[in-house]
């Protein structure tokens, strides 16, 4: 690729630069040749957006785990109504739209407006895709989509950099807005949080997907990368709570992502990982469904 067709990905700061991370680690994998996963589109913007992508430290499995899971849950809504209306909020670099490959569906892209112009740029013009250039917590996306058609929402990698009385409220107004509707979002686990805010001690914590004996103060990736902080953790079990703690949420599933390859494959770890007294340490994806008539 000619130099004059990359872009250069340092404009991006703060949370806003997680989605290069993200991008990378989904990037990396789909051309790994002993995976699965397939991401053709998010391989081209790897390489179209020019960045130093070693400091985020070694590619793991856990984004493109995490896309699949996403992936699955749409399908299944769209599967049910046809004609609902996904709603990606804080939807940084992902390509869901895409890998889909339903492009009939409506889709609304929700990012704040340094990475909806990165988007614009870089992803192809799709004509039943919107995108707002706005952050998820103001309310104004809330009135794109038809209640009554059904609405996907994915808050993929989001709330954890949101407080958690935002957090609350947004899913209260979003269960107010559209019932029979669902929410898929990711949590890390409060201890996990504490440490992105505080700092910690030298040491690999449990579920780490960090190298043992890296300096965890402020959660580094790498000696040049510390992730922003993260304000709201949320265990399994916390999730499990929500429809007695949130007006107009029915039901939490706590969504296993899907088995990846070598550490990642079904095993030994992963049933630990589900175990009362330690699920709660591990990072988590919820798929709420709202209270209402669909």
């Amino acid at each position: 690729m000619d130099d004059e067709d990359r872009i250069d990905g340092a404009a991006l700061g703060g949370v806003a630069a997680t989605c290069l991370w993200t991008l990378r680690n989904r990037a990396e994998e789909s051309r790994h040749p002993g995976s699965a996963f397939a991401d053709p589109l998010a391989e081209r913007l790897h390489r179209r957006i020019s960045h130093d992508y070693e400091r985020f430290g070694k590619p793991n499995q856990i984004h493109p785990l995490r896309a699949v899971a996403l992936d699955f849950a749409i399908r299944a809504y769209l599967d049910r109504y046809p004609a609902a209306t996904v709603v990606a909020l804080g939807e940084g670099l992902q390509t869901t739209y895409w890998r889909l490959g339903r492009p009939a569906v409506d889709w609304v892209s929700v990012d704040l407006p340094p990475v909806i112009g990165l988007r614009l740029r870089l992803l192809p013009p799709e004509p039943r895709m919107t995108a707002i250039a706005a952050s998820a917590l103001d309310r104004g996306w809330l009135d794109v989509p038809d209640p009554a058609r059904g609405v996907f929402i994915s808050a993929e990698g989001l709330f954890m950099y949101l407080d958690r009385d935002e957090v609350f409220a947004l899913i209260a107004d979003c269960a107010a807005r559209f019932p029979g509707g669902q929410l898929f979002f990711d949590s890390i686990p409060p201890w996990l949080s504490r440490r992105t805010l505080k700092g910690g001690a030298r040491g690999r914590p449990p579920f780490s997907t960090l190298p043992a004996g890296t300096d965890n103060s402020g959660l580094r990736l790498s000696a040049r990368y510390a992730v922003p902080p993260m304000p709201f953790g949320l265990t399994v079990s916390g999730a499990a709570r929500l429809p007695g703690r949130i007006p107009g949420v029915a039901a939490v599933e706590d969504v296993q992502p899907p088995p990846g390859r070598k550490a990642w494959r079904p095993g030994t770890l992963r049933k630990l990982a589900n175990l009362p007294g330690l699920r709660d340490l591990r990072p988590s994806i919820s798929l709420v469904s709202f209270a209402g008539p669909r």
